[in-house]
Parts: C-alpha cells; structure tokens; sequence
C-alpha cells in the first residue's frame, strides 16, 4: 500500500541539525532568529508562551503539548512575554550539558525541540501554507509522540552510548508523529500537499499518483480514484492542496526525476519513459519548466557539488 508521507519524506531527506533541551527556572525569555526547514518544540513539564514574527497571536503551552515552526521566521520562548528577551546564540557554554540548557537555575520547565533541514528539493510540497505555530496535543497519543519525548529526555539526561544516534532517530520519529497529528485533526485552514492528506477522497487520488506516477494519468481518471465529479474533484483539489491535480502529478513527477538524476545510475531517457512522458524532449520541456534547466545540467550541476563536499 502507498504511503504518500513517506514517500515525500523520503525524497526530502529530513536531516536532524539540532536535538536537544531546556531546563528552566524562574523568569526567562528566549530569542530564536530566522531558520531554514522546520522546527519543532515539545513542553515536558511546566508551561510557557511562544510568539512568531507574523501576527499570529502568541500561544501557550502546557506539559504534553507540541508545537510546529515550519515558516522559518524569528520567534520567541518565554515564561513571562514581558520579560527581556535574551539571544539564544549568547547562552554560556557552561550552562549546556549533553544538549540541554540549564537556565537561571532550572527546575520549573522542561522543554525538549529539534531543527530539521531537508537535503532535498521542494520543500514547499510539504509545507505548503501552514500556520506559523501549530500546537499540536493528542490525550490519546501514549504511544506515539508521548513515548518519544519520553525516550528522548532520558536519552539527553542520562549521558549512555550511543545516545547521539538514538535522539536522532528519536526526532525523525517525533516529527513523524506530529504530522501524523496534524493530519488525524484536519489542523489549519491553509492550502498544501499535508492539507490535501486530510481529506479521505483527495488523499485516494494522491496515493494513486504515488503508486503509479508513470500512468497517463487524465482530470477524469483521477477525479474516478476520488470517487467525485471531474469538476468539484479539480475545485476540491486546488482549494486545500494550492495546485490542480495535474500540477501536483507533474510536480511529484519531478521530484522523483530530481532524485534519480542526483543518483547518476540511470539515462535521461530512462528516467522520462518510466514517468509517463513519450519522449526524451517532452520531459526535458516539462522538467526545464519547473526546475529551470535542462535535466542533464542539473544532474551535472548536482555531481560537482557532490565532488566538492566529498
């Protein structure tokens, strides 16, 4: 069986570049500045406010709950959002140990994040138009996100082998879990590919692209996987996902060409009959579009970089 999210995922390659904590005590307010990816925030004990640079009313958190930054804008973290913000880059080295941040003392809240960047391409298939907080909670949720920062915290605070490659793993898995609740609550009114997820009828049409991207896929045929009309089916897709099921089948189609190529094992032409175009040139035109060159100069452009950094 298809799995969109983790096909999308998988070719966006969420990379961990931080995974770590906080440990604070009395009043106190952190500064973040602006970010590349998606962050993320889980309150482990105790309770506090975070504010983001968009007009977006600030939102408090309480122990149990998760929240989502996937716009990259500065936010702030505070116990008291009157309180004089500090800059989360001038911490004193000595106060982190194993990843957490002890601050002013400790004791009264416990909060446990990450940053992910994504090493591939289109990145706006994944977030699309989300909020600029998301607080997630799930009363439920004891063997899915609860677990993990459970795991994690005793992983940061307990200083074992190999715990660099467990949080790492640990995060991939709470990151996954917060989409899952994302989707399981229809959260937002924004439009993207996650939203497009939440609706049972438009997400059958997805996991049949995902199936079979290479199938000459017609408005109607799809519109049939949805069990819709050709009409309200384009209307409906367009409106919660931001782009016409054709878009999003060519979109896809290229995000698995710009992984193949990346690879380098395999011929343009190859790579352009297995997703559904009928000749070498058709893809090109098509990948020149959306990409904004030549599939052959991207794949050389993406071995050199491969070149330098090895």
């Amino acid at each position: 069986m298809t799995d969109p999210l983790s096909d999308v995922l998988s070719l966006l390659k969420p990379e961990t570049c931080i995974a770590g904590g906080f440990d604070f005590g009395g009043k106190w307010a952190l500064q973040f500045e602006k970010h590349a990816g998606l962050k993320y925030f889980a309150l482990v004990s105790g309770s506090a406010w975070i504010a983001v640079d968009s007009g977006q009313a600030p939102v408090r958190l309480e122990a149990g709950d998760c929240v989502l930054l996937p716009n990259g804008r500065r936010f702030l973290i505070a116990q008291d959002l009157a309180a004089v913000p500090v800059s989360i880059t001038t911490l004193p080295e000595e106060d982190w140990n194993g990843g957490i941040a002890t601050v002013n003392g400790g004791g009264e809240t416990t909060m446990l994040g990450g940053h992910f960047g994504f090493a591939g391409e289109h990145i706006n298939i994944l977030l699309g138009s989300m909020p600029a907080i998301i607080r997630l909670r799930d009363e439920d949720d004891k063997e899915g996100l609860r677990w993990a920062l459970e795991r994690m915290r005793q992983e940061l605070f307990g200083d074992q082998p190999g715990a660099r490659l467990v949080i790492q793993h640990l995060a991939h898995l709470m990151l996954v879990q917060a989409l899952r609740l994302y989707l399981a609550h229809g959260m937002g009114n924004g439009a993207g590919w996650l939203f497009a997820l939440s609706d049972e009828r438009i997400a059958a049409a997805i996991s049949a692209i995902h199936t079979s991207p290479g199938s000459r896929w017609t408005l109607p045929a799809l519109a049939q996987k949805a069990g819709m009309s050709r009409s309200r089916f384009a209307l409906r897709f367009k409106s919660i996902s931001g782009a016409s099921p054709i878009e999003y089948l060519t979109r896809w189609r290229m995000m698995l060409a710009c992984d193949r190529l990346t690879r380098g094992t395999e011929s343009v032409s190859r790579i352009a009959l297995s997703l559904g175009y009928e000749s070498e040139a058709a893809f090109s035109t098509a990948f020149r579009r959306l990409i904004g060159c030549s599939p052959r100069r991207y794949a050389l452009k993406k071995k050199s970089l491969a070149e330098i950094t090895d």
